[in-house]
């Protein structure tokens, strides 16, 4: 039984970019930050 062989890094790589799948880890961590300021400074 073979395994599926893939690139070094993650399977699910968005991007062929591993600086630009940083970026947008970090991008999405603010945001999603940011959200939950958000929600929790208006509740």
């Amino acid at each position: 039984m073979e395994h599926p062989s893939f690139d070094r890094g993650s399977a699910l790589s968005i991007f062929k970019s591993d600086r630009l799948e940083d970026i947008a880890a970090l991008v999405a961590a603010l945001v999603i930050a940011v959200g939950v300021l958000l929600v929790i400074g208006h509740g």
